[in-house]
């Protein structure tokens, strides 16, 4: 493919890259189109093409949905790699970023496209109502079923098809039992992807993601297995090893991560940042059940200034379901920040900024490490989450750890938060 307008650029496809492209026209009559596997193997781009040029051959003056986890996202992850393709092939693409819409002219033909994020389940609401010639699901695993299958619904026009793809989650999901499982029965074509798939990928490249992930991240993210999360949370993490002393010198900067509790035990973080590396330097840990009695917020507040010592904080990122701790505080006169608190992301997250380096916890932070050895998986229910036990410090740790990743989206680490949001 050479652009137009540009200097010449020749996109080369992998077979399983050729076969999500040509799909479409070819006689056996699939009804939809499903790829899975390893991050960073080609899938997505390759998806998204194929769905542009299939709708601007097929249709005209037609509706059609592009849906993420979030709008923002679904940007992020397709639309900003993907439309400066699609002009190159000799597309017009406009988009109303006010009304979530792209509007592509093509050979003839004008189709738009409406954009839709499936963060949970009041989401189907969204797309309720809409008549599709078609609709593409980036990372169709993280969205709600009914936010999938009112998507799904929607395509009433005749000739329309679906497009699915995803990195691999549990066994037990319900879009693995579903659509894989069922891929033959539903008429859709499953291709399978790995890194090997992507010939945009340097060998360097590829080593250094299958370095950044272990355990059940490795199997899914790596090897693309729909697998179940079990054992230890980071079963990287070797205190002998990992653990590091508090370096000397000056930080340039001080910032502070809070899980509040009041039954519970509360865990506070401080961290100094020296050389493009936050080190976890000292931490506050207070279980109530243990002590004999709760603290108040105005206690908790100053618990947090002995804690800084003097030192000045640039943010003090606080979870967010602590409404009056987080009003304390600010009255207290804190930079204070809501957290994220999405844990499946902030655990992916955490893993790779420590396995990198970019998060060092020291060996003065006692509870943080102590937890770190115990924090495991749930196994009881058909959905990733850490058991709820030992997970105080663990909890702080991963509001600093997307917090991080969050300044830095162009990071290797943002892959997480920008795939996974």
């Amino acid at each position: 493919m050479k652009g137009a307008g540009t200097t010449a650029e020749i996109l080369q496809f992998s077979p399983k890259q050729r076969q999500v492209l040509s799909w479409w026209c070819r006689p056996e009559g699939w009804e939809a189109i499903i790829c899975d596997g390893a991050v960073r193997s080609g899938k997505t781009l390759s998806m998204g093409l194929s769905f542009f040029l299939w709708a601007m051959v097929r249709f005209d003056d037609q509706q059609l949905g592009l849906c993420g986890k979030t709008i923002v996202a679904l940007r992020r992850n397709l639309l900003a790699e993907l439309v400066p393709y699609l002009r190159r092939c000799g597309m017009a693409v406009r988009e109303k970023r006010s009304e979530n819409q792209l509007t592509v002219r093509f050979g003839g033909h004008e189709n738009r496209f409406l954009l839709f994020g499936g963060r949970d389940e009041s989401s189907a609401a969204l797309i309720q109502g809409s008549t599709l010639a078609g609709v593409l699901l980036d990372e169709a695993a993280l969205m709600p079923r009914s936010f999938v299958e009112q998507a799904c619904a929607r395509c009433s026009v005749p000739g329309s098809r679906l497009w699915f793809n995803c990195n691999p989650e549990g066994p037990q999901h319900w879009f693995y039992r579903e659509w894989i499982l069922k891929a033959e029965q539903r008429k859709a074509l499953y291709l399978h992807f790995t890194m090997e798939d992507n010939p945009a990928l340097t060998p360097r490249i590829r080593a250094r993601y299958r370095n950044a992930y272990s355990g059940v991240f490795y199997r899914r993210f790596v090897l693309g297995e729909w697998t179940a999360a079990q054992g230890l949370v980071y079963d990287f993490f070797r205190r002998e090893r990992d653990a590091a002393e508090v370096p000397k010198g000056e930080f340039s900067d001080w910032r502070v991560s809070v899980d509040y509790g009041t039954s519970n035990p509360a865990s506070f973080g401080l961290w100094g940042q020296k050389d493009a590396v936050w080190y976890r330097v000292e931490e506050y840990y207070y279980d109530s059940r243990k002590a004999g009695r709760q603290k108040t917020d105005a206690e908790y507040v100053e618990d947090l200034r002995a804690l800084l010592a003097g030192r000045r904080v640039s943010r003090v990122l606080v979870d967010p379901s602590a409404a009056s701790f987080i009003q304390a505080l600010r009255q207290a006169g804190f930079p204070v920040f809501r957290a994220n608190n999405d844990v499946a992301d902030g655990i992916r997250v955490t893993a790779d900024l420590l396995k990198r380096g970019r998060l060092v916890i020291c060996r003065s932070c006692r509870d943080c490490l102590r937890e770190m050895e115990l924090y495991c998986w749930d196994q009881r229910g058909d959905r990733d989450a850490p058991r709820k036990e030992n997970d105080h410090s663990m909890d702080d740790l991963r509001y600093f750890a997307m917090d991080v990743a969050g300044e830095n989206s162009g990071a290797f680490a943002a892959t997480w938060v920008e795939r996974r949001t």
